[in-house]
């Protein structure tokens, strides 16, 4: 039934614009997070009416619901520990990312067993628990902007309970061609697409996962049916990025980091969490054979890897984390001089020295297996003082916007990625400043706000299904 007082505009994720701690002294203290949503949905203004709707995360977040306190326009979900666990790290982190990721060692997974199945049951009642509070919420022919792998069968559910509304889903993560999406069980991959397809809109950041998308809906479901399909390829915020990466705790990282480095050596930069799509090793192996195959390079290149744990709570995480720490460890053990370190890898997140090392970037390395995006590749050549060249993998996002003016990798082929990085060191400046400038200008074209205001104005363009 409709609000008659409810919110315009309805934001869905899994994770909010704010999280809660309880701090020694027993009080609340609230954090405000970033990020392109958060970006986006501030470019409608305080009197647009939104309402963002996500889950109690911490216990922090669900001391926050229980106490009634929160941040104006955010509803958290209160969603038990145990149903979130199962749906978000059981089926959304280790089911349906590694499906659109094409990550699973097959001869040993998936096992799609009883288990699987009393997770997915979670999958469902977390779902359920967003799409009835939306139908709560939301005002009579409001839009609804749903986001991402962890809430696909939202859009379906929301649908049932308020055919007056306008749906969209946005995917940020790849869509696996039918071959692989097919790995799921038959009734839980036609459960997804129509979960998805209840939506009137579906947006992808590129036309290679958008046509993932309806190949799968016309092979495993009826075709789109009425639902249209969008690509919004989510930009960098170059004029947040240029103005952060200027201010003081930037300029003092980046004394620390010259120092690692050591005076007037090339860097090649790396800044990723250690997702296993984001094919850390492997990058750590080129550069190995880089140093292996040009031994002029030694003492006068660092490779600055930032790898800054993710999903550790996931024993696979925790094992590649380790491997990339062991990797980068041979490297030094076998090339490092007293005076020269050949890999400065840095495990601890930090925003501002993450911005320090893309000002320092001569060359930057963003080689995944497979990534929605990878807003890396966008953000290091806004953020460069010199303009760097980009080393980029084919699999990535980003290559359909930026893969003229990179230099493109297969991210499986080692050799290729370090005769790429051999490539980008000896660049001549005149074409680095020329490729560094339009690739500048290709990573800015849709700016979070725009992004999110795109998306907005096509669904509401759009006739409820």
């Amino acid at each position: 039934m409709a609000s008659t007082h409810g919110a315009e505009v309805l934001v869905a994720s899994n994770r909010g614009p704010v999280s809660y701690q309880v701090r020694e002294d027993g009080s609340l203290g609230a954090k405000r997070g970033g990020g392109g949503l958060v970006s986006g949905l501030s470019a409608i203004g305080p009197d647009a009416g939104a309402l963002w709707v996500c889950s109690a995360l911490s216990d922090g977040d669900r001391e926050a619901v229980r106490q009634g306190v929160g941040e104006p326009g955010v509803r958290m979900l209160p969603i038990p520990p145990d149903v979130h666990a199962d749906a978000y790290n059981g089926i959304a982190n280790s089911v349906l990312w590694f499906v659109h990721h094409m990550l699973y060692q097959t001869p040993l997974e998936p096992v799609f067993d009883a288990e699987f199945r009393r997770q997915w049951a979670s999958y469902e009642t977390y779902n359920r628990a967003f799409a009835e509070a939306l139908a709560e919420e939301a005002a009579e022919g409001a839009a609804v902007l749903v986001q991402d792998y962890h809430l696909t069968l939202v859009p379906g559910m929301l649908r049932a309970l308020r055919p007056d509304l306008r749906i969209a889903h946005f995917s940020h993560t790849p869509w696996a061609p039918p071959e692989y999406f097919r790995l799921l069980p038959d009734d839980i991959a036609h459960q997804v697409l129509t979960g998805m397809l209840g939506a009137d809109r579906l947006g992808f950041l590129t036309r290679r996962w958008a046509d993932a998308f309806t190949a799968c809906a016309e092979r495993f479901a009826d075709g789109l049916g009425g639902t249209e399909i969008g690509v919004h390829g989510l930009g960098a915020d170059a004029d947040f990025l240029r103005r952060r990466a200027h201010e003081q705790d930037v300029n003092e990282r980046m004394g620390g980091l010259r120092e690692e480095i050591g005076e007037g050596r090339k860097t090649i930069v790396r800044v990723d969490r250690t997702e296993l799509s984001k094919n850390i090793v492997r990058g750590l192996l080129a550069y190995r054979a880089l140093l292996e195959e040009h031994p002029e390079w030694h003492t006068r290149v660092v490779h600055v890897a930032f790898a800054y744990p993710s999903r550790q709570d996931l024993a696979v995480y925790r094992d590649y984390t380790a491997e990339v720490q062991r990797v980068a460890q041979e490297i030094n053990d076998a090339f490092g001089t007293p005076d020269w370190t050949p890999v400065v890898l840095h495990v601890k997140d930090d925003f501002a020295r993450s911005l320090a090392a893309y000002r320092l970037a001569d060359v930057a390395l963003v080689n995944p297996i497979r990534d929605g995006m990878n807003l890396v590749a966008k953000e290091v050549p806004v953020v460069s003082d010199e303009g760097c060249a980009l080393v980029l993998s084919r699999e990535a996002g980003a290559y359909e916007e930026l893969g003229e003016d990179a230099l493109v990798v297969n991210p499986y082929d080692v050799t290729g990625t370090a005769r790429a990085l051999h490539e980008a060191l000896t660049m001549p400046a005149g074409e680095r400043a020329e490729r560094a400038k339009r690739l500048m200008a290709a990573a800015t074209a849709l700016p979070p706000k725009q992004w999110f205001l795109d998306q907005l104005q096509a669904l509401r363009g759009t006739q409820p299904s």
